[in-house]
Formats: structure tokens, sequence, C-alpha cells
């Protein structure tokens, strides 16, 4: 998550990131406290609003998409811990669902809030609860209630709304139970929404988006066919196709459509492909393993090796998403030996997911049919020159990395500033986008090998792997 406190000039006034990780667990569950995730926001807005050398001009939020809180429309408390995005509890509900002929996955919102409504005293009341997307339920905490609202690139990809996502979907609420009352209101990505007065100087918030569109739009990628790769916990690659007649569909390469972002203009769309596992295969080698002391120290070890000596790691801590989405595979090392070391370890599990790179770069191309010639990075693992370059080499073409880590908060700013007429549009404010650093392959990976790999570790879980893209 991001709270980015915008300047006068519409540029973020001292960005922080928030940090409220997940409780995860090994049956799948992986729960966010939304009331500690709220103190954390005020306590890092206000930080940046103090060191801010004038009066904050507005408040914009980026926050991961699809994790769901249920809140109380009075206090603005939660019914209890909101489900992340990587929650799979409710995987059997999404099978049941397939023969009604609704295709839902158990990582979008829809089924999330099923769950949730039904765990909550009075959870079919139609005037006592409100479901929000975490930039919603920041968006009500933050304004006291005055904003029940969400953006059309969050609203997407809940499960919950028309292809173009301009309406809640009542044939979806009603197969599942779920009160038309308790949605928020779809408002465009930039707008000056309501004032944040639980800040201080309340300024207003003019701003809402999904965290990789925010990444998309602070790379400057908001041109046709301009494509972007983030990696955090998961890794998404999104592809801009601009203001398109009709939404795109999901492909058979299994991309699935986002909107890039709304403004008064209308709706440009985009296509996503998607990582489960990439930050998280690290943060697994750190607290799960013990094998690194800190995420940090995975570069240098991994240089400790020339190669990852013939090992193959699959990362699908959670599953497959792109191309194959097999939420029953399961990760895997293939090819250890007597003779393997803790560094070849450590690069076999970066160029795994630098292979996962790969896939989803040859599935947006197939499905939206056309080459992406250079790809830009950002995300937390791109400190990691390393793993910059493993990339470039896996996808085989120039790799154009983000002279911010975290492009997310600039692209959020970029939204309230347009919002708050500090630029005419997103193309005029992607002029403060810094030039990105540019990384040439240097070599190749053995993707017949990583493909063998990949095919060992699916279906790992039968049970899961029958729900399908």
């Amino acid at each position: 998550m991001r709270a980015t406190v915008v300047g006068s000039d519409g540029s973020p006034s001292s960005p922080h990131a928030v940090a409220t990780p997940p409780v995860r667990s090994s049956t799948g569950t992986v729960e966010i406290d939304a009331e500690a995730l709220f103190a954390a926001t005020v306590e890092v807005a206000e930080a940046a609003i103090a060191e801010s050398p004038e009066r904050p001009a507005a408040v914009s939020i980026a926050t991961q998409r699809a994790s769901t809180v249920l809140f109380d429309r009075r206090s603005g408390r939660p019914s209890g811990a909101a489900l992340s995005w990587q929650d799979v509890r409710t995987t059997g509900q999404c099978l049941m669902l397939r023969p009604k002929g609704f295709n839902l996955l158990p990582s979008q919102s829809a089924t999330k809030l099923a769950w949730l409504l039904a765990q909550a005293e009075g959870g079919r009341d139609r005037g006592r609860w409100c479901f929000g997307t975490l930039e919603s339920y920041l968006a009500f905490r933050l304004s006291h209630g005055a904003a029940h609202v969400t953006d059309a690139t969050n609203a997407a990809v809940t499960g919950l709304v028309t292809p173009d996502a301009s309406r809640w979907d009542e044939r979806v609420l009603d197969a599942l139970g779920i009160p038309a009352e308790v949605c928020p209101v779809i408002v465009d990505s930039t707008a000056q929404i309501a004032a944040a007065t639980a800040l201080s100087g309340a300024p207003v918030i003019a701003g809402l988006v999904g965290d990789q569109q925010a990444s998309l739009i602070g790379q400057g990628c908001v041109v046709v066919n301009a494509a972007k790769l983030t990696f955090g916990t998961g890794a998404m690659l999104d592809l801009c196709l601009g203001p398109t007649a009709d939404p795109p569909e999901r492909g058979g390469a299994g991309t699935f459509p986002i909107v890039a972002w709304r403004d008064q203009t209308g709706t440009s769309f985009g296509l996503e492909a998607m990582i489960l596992s990439a930050g998280s295969a690290i943060d697994w080698l750190v607290s799960g393993l013990g094998v690194l002391g800190s995420a940090e120290e995975s570069e240098p070890v991994a240089r400790g090796a020339r190669d990852a000596g013939g090992v193959t790691f699959v990362p699908a801590l959670g599953g497959l998403g792109t191309p194959v989405w097999d939420y029953g595979a399961r990760g895997a090392f293939i090819g250890i030996s007597a003779a393997t070391t803790r560094a070849e370890m450590v690069r076999s599990v970066l160029e795994g997911i630098a292979h996962r790179a790969r896939d989803l770069v040859d599935a947006i191309e197939a499905d939206a049919g056309t080459t992406i010639d250079v790809l830009h990075l950002d995300g937390g693992m791109c400190r990691n020159e390393l793993f910059v370059q493993l990339v470039a080499n896996a996808v085989a073409r120039p790799v154009l990395r983000s002279r911010h880590t975290e492009a997310t908060t600039l692209g959020a700013a970029m939204l309230a500033g347009v919002a708050t007429r500090s630029w005419h549009d997103l193309a005029g404010a992607t002029a403060i986008v810094p030039p990105p650093s540019r990384v040439e392959p240097s070599g190749s990976l053995d993707r017949d090998r990583w493909l063998d790999a990949r095919a060992r570790a699916m279906r790992t879980v039968p049970a899961l792997s029958a729900l399908t893209f």
C-alpha cells in the first residue's frame, strides 16, 4: 500500500510505503488487519505532511487490488480481518459456481465478500455493512465516512462489475447473495472526491488507483503498446491498450483485461499477466527456510555462484498464474545434488522468477497480437541488479529499470495532480518521469529445462488444479 501526499506541483511529497504484512497460513488463508492498515496510513501520511515545505494540495491512494474489507457504515470498523487477494479459502465456492456460468477466481473480491458477509453478525443487513477493497476502505476512513467509493481500476478486478467496469453486475450480486447497497460508488481514477478530514489540513482525496495501474502510469506507459512489469509479492505485467471501443476479453494465453485508468474523457484499457509468487519466494528463503538473513542478501549470495549449478526452481508457492493458471501447482527445486551450494539455490530462485517474467511477456504478446520491444521494470526486487540482468536475459530484450523503485507512488501522484490541475492530462504528467536505466541482455537462460520443471510442478494439489482460468 502507498500513502502519497501530493505537493502543489503534483509531485509526491515524501511518499511512504505502508508496511502491514499479511498473516498467512498453510491452508491458503492470507489475512490483513485493516484497522492496523488505517492507523499506519494515517501515521505515514502525517509524516509526509510534516515534511512537506507547503500545505499539501491533495492525497492519492494506491493499494493492492481485490483484497477485501467488510466494515461498519457508521463506525468504519471492519467486521474482522480483511482477506488478501492471495487468500484462496473460497476456491471451492468458485468451483461450484462454474456450472452456473460464473467464471470467478478466488483471487477476486466476489467470493471473498460473500464469505465475509456470511461470517458477519447481521451480514445481510442492507444498511449496516459496507464493502470495499483497500483503497475504498481507506478513503472512507480518511473522509470520516463522507466517501464510500472505489475507482474503475479497482472495481474491474473484483469480479463484481460489468465488463466495462461502469456498474455493479446485478447477476453476480444475486448469485452470491450480496446486497447492492453494500457496494461503493464507482468513480474516476482522477477526481476530487472528498476531504481527508482525518489528516492535518484536510487535503482533498484526488486519486484512487490499483497499484499495478499506478505503476503503469508512474513509468510513463500511457501510450498504446507500452508495457511494464512490477515485482512485488507477486509480479504483474501490464500492457497499455488505450481507449478502445470495447473492453478487451480474457486471452487464450492466460491474460485478462484491466481498466488502466478512467478520467473525465473516458476509459483506457489494458491487458495484464500475473505471477502469483515473486518477492514472496525471496521472503520464503528468509523467514521460511532461513537460507537468507534478509531479502537484500539475495544478490550478494547469488553472485557467489557462476550459475545455478543445474538447479531449476519453480516459484509456485501458491500456484501458477499466467499462462497456465494452475492453483494446484506448488513450488519445486529440481536438479539438486550433494554438490549444490547455498549460492546456487538462491540463484536458482532468482532465475526461476526471471523465467516467469518470460512466461508473462510471451502470453501478453500472443493475446495482444503485438511485440514488446522494450520492457519497463519496477518494484522492490529491482534493487537487485543481478536479478534485473537475469530478467533481461530471460526475456531476450532490453529492460528499462525505473529510477523510482516504487513507481506506484509516482503514478498515484500524477492522477491527483491531474485532478487538481497541476497538469492538463496524464500525457503531460509523464514529463516528470526520470529517464530509466537501460539493461541489455548479456546471455540466456535454459528455457527448455525451465518449461520441463514448470510442467512437473503442476497439478500437485489436484483439487485446486480443477479451478481453471
